[in-house]
């Protein structure tokens, strides 16, 4: 999308994400993310999981004059990119689904989400 475009014109890695789903990051917040990984544990599998899967899927890319990037065989694949698909903002990232598999996962949480203001402590914001 071309809100992303200007911070991604310098390059980015694409990488797995846990939900079936792939992530862009800049460059400085793949090695934020990637450091915080490398902060956890390694003598719990599943740390050990997390890190290899987030590591070995990563690909580095720069957007061509349009803004496009080629999304790698094995990362389509894992993320079930077939035909169309819903790109996201994420904050420190930028997401890729399946559209389908996005509007499932949207439709399973989204009640979830509204019911989540119940729970959170009472937030002050400074007018």
């Amino acid at each position: 999308p071309a809100k992303f475009r200007e911070e991604l014109n310098g390059g980015l890695v694409i990488t797995r994400q846990p939900d079936r789903c792939l992530a862009i990051f800049t460059p400085a917040a793949y090695q934020a993310a990637a450091d915080r990984m490398i902060a956890g544990s390694s003598s719990l599998a599943k740390v050990r999981s997390v890190q290899r899967m987030f590591a070995s899927g990563a690909d580095s890319s720069t957007p061509d004059s349009q803004g496009r990037i080629t999304v790698p065989e094995h990362l389509r694949n894992y993320a079930g990119l077939d035909k169309e698909i819903a790109v996201i903002g994420a904050f420190n990232r930028v997401e890729i689904w399946d559209r389908a598999s996005w509007e499932e996962y949207e439709a399973l949480h989204e009640e979830n989400f509204a019911d989540l203001d119940e729970d959170a402590p009472e937030q002050q914001t400074d007018a």
